[in-house]
C-alpha cells in the first residue's frame, strides 16, 4: 500500500478540499439518528436543570438499545467510504508487531515465569519453566482456548501459592470488570470446581497454601468494599469476612509483601491511605492496623528484614519522603525520616533488594532512577540521555539480587527491557520490541519538549514527535492527546500505531497539562477540586502555541482523550471549538454533575477528592460551570467522533450517548458528528490482541479521512 508521507501543500490542500464536499454530500444525503426528548426536571441547591436526554439511562430498556444501535448504523453510513482504508490500517498495524513472541522470563520462588504469543491469536498463552530456562515448559493457561466461546474475554490476577502447586486467577466475560476467581491445580490441570464471584479478580495467598484471601464488590455500585477469606475445598459462600470497608469514599485491596512475610489490606482515596497487617505463616489470625487513617494523610508500606520502609506525604511531604520504622511500632510517631521531602522531586516508588535500595523519581518531569547501597558507599543515578523519555523498574520479585531490572523507551525508541548490575554498573538489553517491515528507523523522526505558557504564567510541557523534514508553516495535520486526572503522567511512550499517522505526514503531541504528576504533586493540585479548569485552560494553551509556531493551524488541529481525557475534549469543544478541525473522545465522561450525585453509580462517592462533592454548593457550581454536558451551547462544533462500551464500568455508556444527543440537537455547524458504542465491551474496549487494533484504526481512518488522506 502506498503511503502518503509527504505531499505537496497543493495537493493535501485539493485532497482535503474534495473530500471535504464528499462528506459534506453524505451527511446532507444521510439523516442522523434523533434521541426523543423526554424532560427530566433535576434540582439541586435550588437549581433547576432540565435533562431532555436522562431516559438514556437504562441498558434494559429496548428504546435505548434501539438508538444505540442507530448511532452504529449512522457511524457505518457516514464513514462507510473509509471501510478498506480502516481495514489497510489495521492490517498495516498488525504488520509491524511481532506476532510470535514472548516476554523477558523473570524468577519468582524457583520458577521462571513467561508470557508468548503465537501467530495467527490473539491472547497470551502463560507458561513457567523450573529453575532453568532450559528445563521443560509448563503451560499454566492458554487464553485462546478458554476465550474461543466469548466475544470479550479477560484474564488477571494470576496468583500462585507458596508451593508452587496451585494458582488463582480471576475472569470477566462481560467488560464489567466483575471478576469471577477459580483455583487452578498446577500439577492436575483441574480446574475447581469453587467460583467466587463479583470480585476484582485478585487474589494472594497465605503460607500454609490452602487460604486465599481476595477482594469483593458491591453489586450495585461495583466498589471494592470487603476483603474475604477462602478455605481451599470449602463452598465461597462460607467464606468468612475478615474486612469491611465502611467509608464510601474508599476502596479496599490485598496483598502480599514481596517478603513473603506478610499478608497487607490496603484501604485507599484520593486523598488518604490506611493499611492492616497479618504474618502469611498465620492466616487465620487478625490483621492489625499499621497507621490509622488521618484525612490527607498517604502512605505505602514495602516490608524488609526486621523493619517497613514508609512512602509518604507525613508532616507536609508534598512531594512525599521516605522513612522508616520496626515491624513493632508501626504508628506514625516512630516513623524515621530516611529520604528526605524535597520541593523540586517528586518520590515515586522504592524497590528494594539485599544491598541497594532503588528510588524512583520525577524532576522537571523525567523520572530518574537512584540507586543507593544501604551502607552508603554509593549514591548514583542511572543515565538516560534523551530529551523527553519513560524509564520505570519492572519484575524485581527478588531480595538476593545484585541486578535491577528496568524498561526504557522514547517517542521515537522501542520498549526495552534492560537488565543492570548494580555492582559493576553494567547494563544488559534484553529485548528491544521489534517494528516489522523492514521500514522503521528511529532516526526518521524528531522528538522535542516545548513549553507553552499558561494564562497564568505556568509553563505546560508538550512532548512532540514529527518525521523530519516537516516545515513549521502551519499545514501540517497534528493530533494532540491530554488526560490531566488522579495525578496520572502520561509518559512520552514508544508505539508502533502512531507511525501509521508520522509516516502520512502527522505531527502528535502529549500535553502535560495540570491534573496529572508530570511536574511533581504541585503539578496535581493545581488541576483538581476547584483548580480542575486549569487542565482544560492548559490544553487549550498548549494547542495555541503548536499553531503559532506553525506547527499547524485550526483547520489541520485534532485533539483526542479518554475516560477523564475524554472529559477534556468535552471541556475544550465547548471553551475552544474553533482551535481544532476534529476530536475523538473515548468513553468520555461528560455528565460530570449528574453522576458525581449519583452515589449508586460505580466510582463515584470515591472520587468526592478528585472532583469535589456536588452535595455542597460551592463544588455543585464549579463543576457545572464546567460539566461538558451541561454546558453544550447553540453554536459551532468541530468534526467529532464519540466512543463508548455498553458495558463500561467506570463511564456509563449513557453520558457519551447524552452528550452526542444533545449536540445533535443544538450545535449550528454541518460538521460530523458520530457516537460508536461496543456493545460487546466496557472500558477498556475490545479484548484480545488484534481487535484492540481494529478500534486505533476506526480512530486514525477518521482523523485521515478530515485531512484528504485516503490510502
Amino acid at each position: 500500500m502506498k503511503k502518503l508521507t509527504f505531499l505537496s501543500i497543493a495537493s493535501l490542500i485539493f485532497a482535503a478540499s474534495i473530500n471535504a464536499q464528499e462528506i459534506s454530500k453524505n451527511i446532507m444525503t444521510i439523516t442522523p439518528p434523533r434521541a426523543e426528548k423526554i424532560p427530566k426536571k433535576l434540582e439541586k441547591h435550588a437549581d433547576l436543570r432540565i435533562d431532555n436526554y436522562y431516559w438514556l439511562n437504562n441498558p434494559d430498556n429496548e428504546k435505548v438499545i434501539a438508538y444505540l444501535n442507530e448511532e452504529n448504523t449512522y457511524y457505518e453510513s457516514i464513514t462507510g467510504h473509509t471501510k478498506k482504508f480502516k481495514e489497510d490500517l489495521f492490517e498495516e498495524m498488525k504488520a509491524r508487531i511481532k506476532e510470535n513472541d514472548e516476554s523477558v522470563p523473570y524468577k519468582l520462588n524457583g520458577y521462571y515465569y513467561i508470557t508468548r504469543y503465537e501467530t495467527g491469536k490473539d491472547y497470551p498463552i502463560y507458561t513457567r519453566k523450573k529453575e532453568s530456562l532450559n528445563a521443560p515448559e509448563e503451560i499454566l493457561f492458554d487464553v485462546n482456548e478458554m476465550a474461543k466461546d466469548y466475544s470479550y474475554y479477560n484474564l488477571t490476577g494470576l496468583s500462585v501459592s507458596e508451593d508452587n502447586k496451585l494458582i488463582s486467577f480471576g475472569v470477566d466475560t462481560l467488560s464489567r470488570r466483575k471478576y469471577d476467581i477459580y483455583i487452578k491445580n498446577l500439577e492436575t490441570g483441574e480446574i475447581y470446581a469453587e467460583r467466587i464471584p463479583l470480585t476484582t479478580g485478585s487474589a494472594t495467598w497465605g503460607s500454609d497454601n490452602k487460604t486465599l484471601f481476595y477482594t469483593r464488590k458491591d453489586e450495585k455500585t461495583l466498589r471494592a468494599d470487603r476483603i474475604y477469606r477462602h478455605t481451599l475445598g470449602t463452598d465461597p459462600i462460607t467464606d468468612q469476612l475478615v474486612f469491611t470497608e465502611t467509608d464510601d469514599t474508599f476502596g479496599t485491596y490485598v496483598y502480599k509483601t514481596k517478603s513473603r512475610k506478610y499478608i497487607v489490606i490496603g484501604s485507599y482515596s484520593t486523598l488518604t491511605s490506611e493499611y492492616r497487617v497479618l504474618e502469611a505463616n498465620n492466616p487465620m489470625g487478625s490483621f492489625k492496623i499499621f497507621q490509622p487513617r488521618k484525612r490527607g494523610l498517604e502512605y505505602s508500606i514495602s516490608h524488609y528484614g526486621n523493619n517497613w520502609y514508609v512512602l509518604t506525604n507525613k508532616d507536609g511531604a508534598l512531594n512525599f519522603k521516605l522513612m522508616k520504622t520496626s515491624e513493632d511500632k508501626t504508628a506514625a510517631e516512630n516513623w524515621k525520616d530516611m529520604i528526605a521531602h524535597r520541593t523540586d522531586v517528586l518520590l515515586e516508588d522504592i524497590d528494594i533488594f539485599n544491598d541497594f535500595l532503588v528510588v524512583s523519581e520525577r524532576s522537571d518531569g523525567l523520572t530518574k532512577i537512584r540507586i543507593k547501597k544501604w551502607e552508603g558507599s554509593e549514591d548514583y543515578y542511572l543515565p538516560f540521555d534523551n530529551e523527553t523519555y519513560t524509564a520505570f523498574t519492572t519484575q524485581n520479585p527478588e531480595f538476593n539480587t545484585k541486578i535491577l531490572r528496568y524498561g526504557y523507551n522514547s517517542l521515537n525508541t522501542p520498549a526495552s527491557v534492560i537488565d543492570f548490575n548494580m555492582e559493576t554498573k553494567e547494563k544488559t538489553i534484553l529485548k528491544e520490541t521489534e517494528v516489522l517491515g523492514g521500514k522503521f528507523n528511529k532516526n526518521n523522526y524528531q522528538t522535542e519538549r516545548l513549553w507553552a505558557t499558561a494564562a497564568d504564567g505556568s509553563k505546560i510541557p508538550m512532548s512532540v514527535i514529527y518525521r523530519k523534514g516537516i516545515k513549521k508553516d502551519g499545514t501540517n495535520p497534528l493530533l494532540i492527546y491530554g488526560y490531566g486526572s488522579y495525578g496520572a503522567t502520561i509518559d512520552p511512550y514508544f508505539s508502533t500505531v502512531r507511525l501509521s499517522l508520522l509516516d502520512r505526514g502527522f505531527i502528535f503531541a502529549i500535553a502535560h497539562v495540570r491534573g496529572g504528576e508530570y511536574m511533581g504533586r504541585q503539578w496535581y493540585e493545581d488541576g483538581k477540586l476547584l483548580k480542575k479548569k486549569n487542565t482544560f485552560t492548559d490544553f487549550i494553551d498548549a494547542s495555541k502555541y503548536l499553531i503559532e509556531q506553525g506547527y499547524t493551524s485550526p483547520q489541520h488541529l485534532y485533539a483526542s482523550g479518554g475516560s477523564a481525557g475524554g472529559l477534556l475534549m468535552g471541556a475544550i469543544v465547548n471553551m475552544a471549538p474553533e482551535l481544532y478541525n476534529g476530536v475523538i473522545a473515548s468513553v468520555p465522561f461528560v455528565d460530570v454533575v449528574t453522576t458525581m450525585l449519583d452515589d449508586s453509580i460505580p466510582l463515584t462517592t470515591g472520587e468526592y477528592d478528585e472532583w469535589g462533592n456536588p452535595n455542597e454548593v460551592a463544588y455543585y457550581e464549579y463543576i457545572k460551570s464546567y460539566s461538558p454536558y451541561d454546558n453544550v451551547m447553540p453554536k459551532n462544533y468541530p468534526n467529532m467522533l464519540v466512543t463508548t462500551g455498553l458495558h463500561d464500568s467506570q463511564v456509563q455508556y449513557w453520558e457519551p450517548a447524552k452528550w452526542v444527543a444533545k449536540l445533535r440537537d443544538l450545535k449550528t455547524d454541518s460538521n460530523i458528528l458520530l457516537l460508536q458504542t461496543n456493545m460487546d465491551a466496557g472500558h477498556g474496549g475490545a479484548s484480545g490482541r488484534f481487535e484492540a487494533l481494529k478500534e486505533v484504526a476506526m480512530d486514525y481512518a477518521f482523523l485521515l479521512d478530515l485531512e484528504g488522506i485516503t490510502e
